[in-house]
């Protein structure tokens, strides 16, 4: 094979492992071939070849009957590295606590990765009744206080360079009409934090600033709330406390030299 030809076909194999991988992360089921193949449109053999080679280093695990694939455990020490090398955490970890301390409200510290948001660093409310982290998930970030606070540091041209061309709805509030997410977006600029209603997670509102040590900024916290607690002078407290968390990591994150 020529060596222009082999390079092709080398950099194609290694989008499609990476493809499959992203797949296999963002459902909550196992996926057959055939499951793969429906959403990722590559050639039955492809797949079959990839997924075996994954699954022999470790990156792919099978259900009993050997039909159905997830991430394996090799994924998991790679995100982990990730998490490991960030030297934003440790001080993020700090205010997290501090801010859920004060607020008594789960809080999250989240990274837009494009139009998604990923959770990097979470710390549950006291009383939380909730049995998985959000830690290594990603969401869209229109759907999420976290991601529109994070998009109302872009322009609106360059939010709609980044945005897919069909906003998902997971609950009956989410915003999936662009006018209105500017309308939100527009929002958030003015008074420096973003505040969400049951528009990722039913019953939940949740509240979020930029961690502006980065310009634009990348980052940001948010607490999380029962919707029936967010009353307007509830928001104002929580509001207040979340920018000053905000503004108090971004300065440490500045000092240490950290962007």
């Amino acid at each position: 094979m020529p060596a222009a030809q082999s390079d092709v076909s080398t950099v194609k194999s290694a989008e499609r492992t990476v493809r499959i991988l992203e797949a296999l992360a963002a459902s909550a089921e196992r996926l057959t071939v055939s499951e793969l193949q429906e959403r990722l449109g590559y050639p039955r053999s492809s797949l079959h070849a990839l997924v075996r080679t994954l699954r022999e280093l470790k990156w792919v695990e099978a259900d009993d009957t050997g039909s159905a694939f997830g991430v394996g455990p090799h994924a998991l020490l790679s995100g982990t590295a990730y998490l490991d090398r960030d030297p934003a955490l440790p001080y993020a970890h700090e205010v997290i606590e501090d801010l859920r301390a004060e607020t008594g409200y789960t809080v999250h510290f989240a990274r837009r990765d494009d139009a998604y948001v990923l959770y990097l660093a979470s710390r549950e409310a006291r009383d939380s009744v909730r049995a998985i982290s959000r830690v290594g998930r990603r969401l869209p970030a229109h759907l999420t206080a976290l991601g529109q606070a994070l998009l109302a540091e872009l322009t609106t041209e360059e939010v709609e360079a980044i945005l897919p061309k069909r906003l998902e709805a997971l609950t009956p509030s989410s915003v999936t009409d662009r006018a209105t997410l500017h309308d939100e977006l527009a929002r958030a600029r003015d008074r420096g934090w973003a505040l969400e209603r049951e528009q990722g997670t039913l019953g939940v509102a949740c509240l979020s600033a930029p961690v502006q040590y980065r310009i634009p900024a990348t980052d940001a916290i948010s607490c999380s709330m029962p919707v029936g607690a967010a009353t307007e002078k509830e928001v104002e407290r929580v509001a207040k406390a979340v920018v000053a968390h905000a503004t108090t990591l971004a300065t440490t994150l500045r000092r240490h030299g950290i962007r």
